[in-house]
């Protein structure tokens, strides 16, 4: 028997205990009593405690009441979200059939950068639609092939100089989520336009810890010329909350993971942090009694998760103290600094940062910058010692192209390894990716040209089963990025009639 129906006895309240025959056991209750059935299990439900009591997938009835979404885990200086538990989900709501009453798990939007555009013949599918090949540099994406969405056409028009000379990458990367001009000065006056991302955040506000996270590898100076007469703020930031004010990057795995699991009070935080390390204790000790009083409460398909959540908190914490260059603290005691040396286990750690951010509904909505826009990054761990932006200017050498390449498929690894373990964790009915909508691109096609038409742009997940994934999609040429964002926020809740320089909501998702 699929799905979930429910079946209501015509016991009366308040009348003496009458017996009931379930599944061999004999029930007795003063209580109105609904059997529930879901497949070849059934479990029962009591009508006034409906919104509370919840049947397993694999049978019975759950040791445990309804748990609320903003349940935390809590000890000194510490509070650890709990990851979607079944607990979360009452029922008597899913048998309503309504997405707002039924406990779905929420959804999130994220964007990823990547600075000087990609190698675009090693990276735009030859084929439309569901039979796409996967070009050299999305190969590590096979394992989300069926996931994935490959967007061909579209165009970020502000970053084009539109009289304003040059400045191309910091154009691009301040018009990439704003659709907007940014203002050539490398003063105090910078001005470029409020991003997608925060204005999800703004939107959604109270609804999770943090409104927004905003990430990344590389520090960034709000101040300066970076580029051509463009202030350095326009290289370094992808999120804006106003259109002066940009969102700085947090680059410390250590600095992101007290913010996430700390419970806000800084004197707290910092004394949980000096007692850890004082005793080389973990932060899952501060919050164990709490943790062992909620396992005895919940399912066995909840327990697993919960174990498997905190073991990956656990593992993290593990690596942040591996990682760094010591440093010593204002009260004495010497740590790691929490940022690895190695490129690829930084990004690595923040996208499991973001992932454990994503499992506690601590935020649903972040950005990610691999590399500040122009950077010169050197990529010795894969035998490219040359900068990257002296690499992207590569005059159509193919020994050039050839390490712009690699580079672009170093960075995919790493972005693989994000969408790989999005898709192992299981949430609800499905997995946590297929509640995502995660955006990968650049503001610049072809670094070359700086052309910024055409750019190299992906979207991952299955956005709560409102996009139809596993296809390459092309667009008219000059169709609006923002066209785009149009459409991710109505699937985030938040609909808008224009947002930058759009035209109107991107179709055929």
């Amino acid at each position: 028997m699929n799905g979930l129906s429910v079946i209501a006895f015509d016991h009366k309240v308040n009348r003496l205990p009458r017996r009931n025959q379930v599944g061999g056991r004999k029930i007795y209750s003063r209580l109105v009593w609904e059997k529930a059935i879901i497949g070849a299990t059934s479990c029962l439900i009591p009508l006034d405690r409906k919104e509370g009591v919840n049947c397993t997938p694999n049978g019975g009835l759950m040791k445990n009441l309804q748990i609320s979404r903003r349940t935390v885990l809590k000890g000194l200086g510490t509070a650890i979200a709990l990851p979607w538990l079944e607990a979360m989900a009452p029922l008597y709501s899913i048998a309503a059939g309504s997405e707002k009453q039924s406990g779905k798990p929420p959804r999130r939007m994220a964007f990823f950068y990547v600075p000087n555009g990609v190698h675009m013949k090693e990276w735009t599918p030859r084929a439309e639609g569901s039979r796409f090949d996967l070009p050299s540099i999305l190969q590590p994406l096979a394992p989300v092939r069926d996931e994935l969405l490959v967007l061909t056409g579209l165009t970020c028009d502000k970053a084009r100089p539109n009289g304003d000379g040059p400045g191309d990458h910091a154009r691009a990367m301040a018009a990439f989520l704003t659709g907007c001009q940014a203002k050539k000065t490398h003063g105090a006056d910078i001005r470029a336009g409020v991003s997608v991302d925060q204005v999800c955040a703004m939107a959604l506000a109270g609804q999770t810890r943090f409104a927004s996270l905003e990430l990344g590898c590389d520090r960034g100076l709000n101040a300066g010329n970076c580029d051509s007469g463009y202030s350095c703020a326009y290289s370094n930031n992808l999120s804006w909350r106003t259109p002066s004010t940009p969102m700085s990057k947090e680059v410390n795995p250590r600095a992101l993971f007290d913010r996430l699991f700390g419970n806000g009070e800084k004197r707290e935080t910092a004394a949980s942090r000096a007692k850890r390390d004082l005793y080389r204790k973990s932060i899952l000790d501060f919050v164990a009694d709490d943790a062992r009083r909620l396992k005895a409460r919940l399912g066995s398909n909840d327990q697993q998760k919960l174990e498997e959540y905190l073991t990956g908190v656990r593992e993290i914490e593990q690596r942040i103290a591996r990682t760094g260059e010591p440093e010593k603290g204002p009260d004495g005691i010497v740590r790691p600094s929490g940022i690895p040396q190695d490129y690829a286990e930084h990004i690595r750690i923040l996208e499991d940062l973001l992932i454990l951010a994503f499992q506690g509904d601590l935020t649903r909505i972040a950005t990610f910058v691999y590399a500040n826009e122009g950077s010169n990054r050197s990529y010795r761990m894969i035998g490219v010692p040359e900068g990257h932006h002296d690499l992207s200017h590569h005059g159509g050498k193919p020994e050039k192209l050839e390490k712009i390449r690699k580079i672009n498929h170093f960075h995919m690894q790493q972005f693989a390894y994000f969408l790989k373990k999005l898709k192992s964790i299981r949430e609800g009915d499905g997995t946590l990716l297929d509640n995502c909508m995660i955006l990968y691109g650049s503001g610049n096609s072809d670094g070359n040209r700086h052309n910024h038409d055409d750019l190299p742009i992906l979207l991952v997940g299955k956005g709560g089963g409102t996009l139809h994934t596993g296809r390459h999609v092309c667009y008219p040429r000059n169709t609006p990025l923002t066209n785009l964002y149009l459409a991710m926020l109505e699937r985030m809740g938040v609909p808008r009639d224009s947002f930058g320089d759009s035209t109107g909501k991107l179709e055929g998702l």
